[in-house]
C-alpha cells in the first residue's frame, strides 16, 4: 500500500517539484542539489555495522560507489528508496563488491551498528539470498561526519522536533573511484540501464550530466494528527485523475483495437465467402 502510494505520487511529479515558495512549509529548503564532479570529503570518520571507526575513503580506489542517504528507522520513504535500489540492481551483470560497493550513510546521529547491520542483512538478503553481504556497506555517524557529507552531496533536509521524523527528498548518487559525484538519480524507482549506464560511466572515471529533479518528500504522514498533510492529499488527488484518465485512454484504445481486429476478420470471412 505504502509503495503504491509514493508512486501514485511520482506520476504527478511536476506538482511536487513547484516552485520552492509553493511548497508546505514543512518543505522548504529540502531537496538535492546536483554538485556533479564535486569531491566527497573522503577522511570522514564514522561507524560500520560492527561499530569499528572506518574512513569514508575506505571504500573508494578501486571501484565506482552507490551512496545511498537515508535513515534506518524511518517508517516511510526511505525503505522504499532501498527497495528500489535492490529491484534495479538485481536484473545486472555487474555485482556489488566485484564491479562496484554499495555505501548506505544514517542522517540520523542516534541510530546505531545495530540499526545498520540489521539493514544491511536485510537489503542484502533481498538482493541476492546467496551472495552474502559483499560489497554492501551501511554506516552510522556522528553529526559532524553526516554534516561533511550531506553538504558535499548537496542534500538539504532536516529533523522534525514534533515527529521526531526526518524530512529529506529521495535520492542516490553514483561516484568515481576516486570519489568525486559523477551522476545523481532521483525518485525511489531506479532503472537497471540508468545504474548500468551510471556505474560504467563512473568507473571510468566519467562525470555525467545533469538530470531533472523528480522530488518525493520523506514528510507524507503525521502520526500525531494521524492524517497526511494537504499537499500530499492535493497530489494524491491529481495522481486519482491523472490515473483515472490513462485507464480510460487505455480502456478506449483496446476497444478500438479489438473493432478494428473484428472489422479486419469479417472483411477475410467475405472475400473468402466470394
Amino acid at each position: 500500500m505504502m509503495r503504491t502510494l509514493f508512486l501514485l505520487i511520482a506520476s504527478t511529479a511536476a506538482f511536487a517539484v513547484q516552485p520552492a515558495s509553493n511548497l508546505p512549509p514543512q518543505l522548504q529548503d529540502i531537496g538535492i542539489d546536483q554538485k556533479l564532479n564535486a569531491l566527497l570529503p573522503l577522511d570522514t570518520i564514522f561507524r560500520d555495522e560492527t561499530g569499528a571507526s572506518v574512513r569514508l575513503g575506505s571504500y573508494f580506489g578501486r571501484r565506482p560507489v552507490l551512496l545511498v542517504p537515508v535513515y534506518y528507522t524511518c517508517p516511510m520513504l526511505c525503505s522504499q528508496i532501498l527497495s528500489g535500489v535492490v529491484s534495479g540492481l538485481r536484473p545486472l551483470s555487474l555485482l556489488p563488491g566485484r564491479d562496484f560497493e554499495i555505501v548506505a550513510f544514517s542522517i540520523n546521529p542516534e541510530e546505531t551498528p545495530e540499526d545498520a547491520a540489521g539493514k544491511r542483512d536485510l537489503y542484502a538478503r533481498r538482493y541476492s539470498r546467496t551472495s552474502g553481504t559483499n560489497g554492501w556497506h551501511f554506516l552510522v555517524g556522528s553529526q559532524a561526519s553526516i554534516d561533511a557529507v550531506t553538504r558535499a552531496i548537496g542534500f538539504r533536509y532536516r529533523k522534525d522536533p514534533k515527529t521526531g521524523m526526518f524530512i529529506h527528498a529521495s535520492g542516490v548518487m553514483l561516484a568515481t573511484p576516486e570519489g568525486r559525484l559523477a551522476r545523481y538519480l532521483y525518485g525511489v524507482e531506479y532503472q537497471p540501464k540508468d545504474l548500468k549506464l551510471g556505474l560504467v560511466e563512473a568507473s571510468h572515471n566519467r562525470i555525467g550530466s545533469p538530470v531533472d529533479q523528480v522530488l518525493l518528500f520523506c514528510y507524507h504522514y503525521d502520526p500525531a494528527t494521524g492524517k497526511y498533510s494537504l499537499f500530499v492529499l492535493n497530489t494524491l488527488k491529481l495522481a486519482a485523475i491523472a490515473t483515472v484518465i490513462l485507464l480510460a485512454g487505455a480502456l478506449v484504445w483496446l476497444w478500438r483495437r479489438d473493432l478494428a481486429q473484428d472489422r479486419r476478420t469479417l472483411e477475410k470471412e467475405g472475400a473468402v465467402r466470394i
